[in-house]
């Protein structure tokens, strides 16, 4: 039966959380933020009283109709109690209500409501039923509690549905909204399982907690009485004269470790000291496999000096050219390094930091180096390391801790001056939340501190000066300025064409060879066939793809021959290699035939060696502006514009109206990035041939960073630039006078073959591409009264 009384009426609101108020129910409310009139407000009978649910808890003073849900119940006051902080009411709970419209006046809260009864869906032995498995469950419940025979029989004593489940949800963790929901839901039944749910929720949380506090409290007990029983033996052991006989032979075999070590003897103390806590501790103690690996690392650290062999020079060098083809000045430097080394014994500073692209053999060159001293070679890679604790280890105190990658590797030689190459030195992640391994390091590579190099875990000095440290890095770039200082920078340049055919006939040719098990009776590559691998196949300064591409060439002909295929021997020609490596891959430029007007051939450096580069210059009708493409970076489009600036100011006034042409700037290959100053001249160039319309010889090709004065500056990559224009053809090349020197550098093989043409000032660069002598500065202001400027040709 619903009850059907739906008037709108009026009643005072008393906001409610986390209690569940249902119909035909007697509970207590504290209530603490009343005042004595607002309570005999509520005590008035005349005045219905309504007790409503809000969202979350607020102070009474800050709530707004928003914060309060849209159900609840009225009730009447039965009793009222003042206490400590406000009132507590007994109070009957009479009828669910819905609340239409809520006012707040003078921190009285005020609702229009409309009785809102609940559904009885179930009859009286339904309801008996619910109570018997609600009264079952609380059994349950409070048989895990001493006193919960009392909470039992309170329970049993309830007759009504409704009662039960709100006395039962004073003791429940639920929340607000799940209270809500009791609330709010008008069936009995669906209340009384949804209440069912949060019962047996309660009974498996509680459950699980009293399993766990046993768990612990077995555990606890357990340690303790370990630890009682082992305070107790070794009181025993102390009375009989037996405590150290009951750690073992292990422990007794430290100190003839120690002694065996030669430590130094600060450092013998503290393994003492170490050695007294282990034998302290026992075998079941805290920190007794702590104490165990410290003394383990302390004994197997080599701690005698080690003595230098003689080094022999002539069989350095021998050792040096049988491993590695040219590279005749880094050679000269490590024999240079490694004779002063032989004349002063004691000398410090042995750190070597060798810089170049990437397959030039600089790790390779720290084994020759370490072969020819006759030491240990150790190699340590530092890409992508971004913890300082990898460098100099953690504290003893950490789980897991362990000492760092330079003294593990120390320990791995087994020697005080092993040669110990430190790879990729500039991939190292400077910063960061775990520290500075850069900075970690400055120590190591310090000659004025590595003597006393301290180890987080090892937490004592050691001396790293007797290491041979070998650095090996692609660029200066990243590598952090306090750390370059402290090497001696060697730097390996890119291979030629004719190093690279060399390296691979006389090195990689037999390796890999080795390494496929074949022989040269089984597989025979021409000269032609490495030449036309190292032109079309590989696009590096190194040789590291040239020896992936013979090994692909070596499979090939295993599995020929492995199938029968093929009878050994296996030739490989030329005409072959697009079937076996596909199409190649590496395309360089060429000197083109013809140039016309407008365009120059540039010369540049890559990481991966010299290119040339056309640069092409047009002009169009238009308003004076330039248009610059190909990916430029900002340094190439200041020399573009410094160009034209240099050429307007410097060429005669007839020759062009630039405010009614627009110029337009390109460079090939629009999808890879240039940047640079080096092309200022052909910049300047290609804009001096379009204006003038004379050609620039196609064989002829420039280098050089110009200024607004129009002083040709030096440049880099002077090598692989030429290199490059061998390759392509060029007969002629233009480079700053200031780098004349850099010429020693060069391949002969490559100067005999171009003519080298070093150029101080625009006006020479004009002489050798247009054959144009242009006026100097000076002369400009003399001959301005005319007009105009004269272009004498070079006859």
């Amino acid at each position: 039966m619903m009850n059907s009384e739906k008037a709108i009426r009026s009643g005072i609101v008393i906001p409610i959380s986390n209690i569940v108020l249902l119909p035909g129910a007697v509970t207590r409310l504290s209530v603490s933020d009343l005042s004595e009139s607002q309570m005999r407000y509520l005590e008035d009978e005349t005045i219905e009283n309504v007790a409503l649910p809000m969202r979350q808890n607020f102070k009474r003073e800050d709530v707004s109709a928003d914060d309060f849900y849209k159900l609840g119940v009225t009730f009447e006051i039965e009793e009222v109690q003042e206490i400590e902080k406000g009132y507590q009411l007994t109070m009957k709970v009479l009828d669910r209500v819905e609340v239409k419209e809520l006012s707040i006046e003078h921190s009285y809260i005020y609702a229009q409501f409309e009785t809102s009864p609940d559904v009885k869906d179930m009859d009286e032995k339904s309801q008996k039923d619910m109570m018997g498995y609600m009264q079952q469950l609380t059994r349950e419940i409070s048989e895990k509690f001493p006193d919960g025979k009392r909470y039992v029989a309170v329970v049993e004593s309830f007759g009504d549905l409704n009662s039960l489940i709100v006395y039962l949800s004073r003791f429940m963790q639920i929340s607000n909204e799940e209270i809500y929901e009791l609330i709010a839901d008008p069936s009995m039944k669906e209340r009384s399982l949804r209440f069912m749910d949060y019962l047996l929720k309660q009974k498996e949380a509680i459950g699980l907690q009293i399993q766990m506090a046993e768990r612990f409290s077995n555990k606890a007990n357990k340690h303790y009485r370990e630890q009682v029983l082992r305070e107790q033996l070794k009181a025993i052991q102390e009375e009989l004269n037996e405590g150290k006989e009951g750690h073992g032979k292990k422990d007794e075999e430290y100190e003839d470790k120690i002694e065996a070590a030669q430590m130094p003897e600060d450092i013998k103390e503290a393994a003492l000291d170490e050695l007294d806590k282990l034998q302290a501790q026992g075998p079941n103690g805290a920190e007794y496999n702590v104490i165990r690996n410290y003394l383990d690392l302390l004994v197997s650290l080599p701690w005698k000096k080690t003595e230098d062999k003689s080094i022999d020079l002539i069989e350095a060098r021998h050792i040096l050219d049988d491993q590695h083809y040219g590279l005749e000045k880094v050679k000269d430097r490590i024999i240079q390094h490694l004779a002063v080394m032989q004349l002063k014994k004691d000398k410090k500073g042995s750190i070597l930091l060798l810089i170049g692209p990437p397959g030039t053999g600089k790790t390779s060159l720290g084994k020759s180096i370490a072969e020819a001293l006759g030491r240990k070679y150790i190699r340590l890679s530092l890409g992508g390391i971004r913890d300082e604790a990898e460098i100099r280890g953690h504290r003893r105190t950490y789980i897991g801790a362990m000492p760092g990658r330079i003294l593990q590797s120390i320990k791995k030689a087994g020697v005080t001056n092993p040669v110990m190459v430190l790879d990729e030195v500039d991939k190292l992640m400077t910063g960061g939340f775990s520290g500075d391994p850069a900075s970690a390091l400055l120590e190591v590579l310090d000659p004025e501190q590595n003597n006393t190099f301290t180890d987080h875990y090892l937490d004592q000095p050691y001396d790293l000066s007797d290491v041979f440290f070998i650095a090996t890095a692609n660029s200066m770039d990243t590598i952090p300025e306090p750390l370059l200082d402290r090497m001696e920078v060697i730097q390996i340049s890119s291979y030629t064409s004719e190093e690279k055919f060399h390296i691979a006939k006389e090195h990689l040719y037999p390796l890999v060879l080795e390494e496929h098990g074949l022989t040269k009776e089984q597989l025979v590559i021409s000269d032609d066939v490495i030449r036309k691998i190292i032109s079309d196949y590989t696009l590096e300064a190194g040789v590291r793809g040239l020896k992936k591409q013979l090994a692909a060439i070596a499979r090939v002909a295993s599995a020929e021959i492995v199938s029968k295929e093929a009878e050994p021997p296996y030739h490989v020609e030329a005409d072959q290699l697009e079937d076996i490596l596909g199409h190649r891959v590496s395309r360089h430029d060429v000197a083109q035939m013809d140039n016309p007007p407008g365009v120059v051939t540039g010369l540049a450096w890559t990481p991966v060696g010299g290119e040339i580069l056309f640069i092409e210059a047009t002009s169009m009708p238009g308003s004076g502006q330039v248009l610059l493409t190909g990916k430029l970076g900002d340094v190439m489009k200041e020399s573009a514009e410094i160009s034209l600036s240099l050429l307007k100011s410097r060429l005669p006034l007839n020759a062009i109206n630039f405010k009614e042409r627009d110029l337009h700037i390109h460079v090939p290959s629009g999808a890879v990035p240039k940047d640079g100053p080096s092309a200022g001249i052909a910049l300047f160039t290609a804009l001096a041939s379009l204006v003038t319309g004379i050609k620039v010889d196609p064989k002829l090709a420039m280098t050089g960073e110009i200024t607004l004065r129009g002083v040709v500056m030096p440049i880099g990559g002077l090598k692989e630039k030429l290199l490059a224009a061998q390759r392509a053809g060029i007969t002629r090349a233009l480079i700053p006078n200031e780098n004349i020197e850099d010429l020693r550098d060069v391949p002969e093989e490559v100067k005999d073959q171009i003519t080298i043409i070093p150029v101080e000032t625009i006006e020479d660069v004009l002489r050798e591409t247009l054959g144009i002598s242009m006026p100097r500065p000076e002369q400009m202001l003399l001959q301005k009264e005319y007009g105009k400027y004269l272009i004498e040709s070079r006859v």
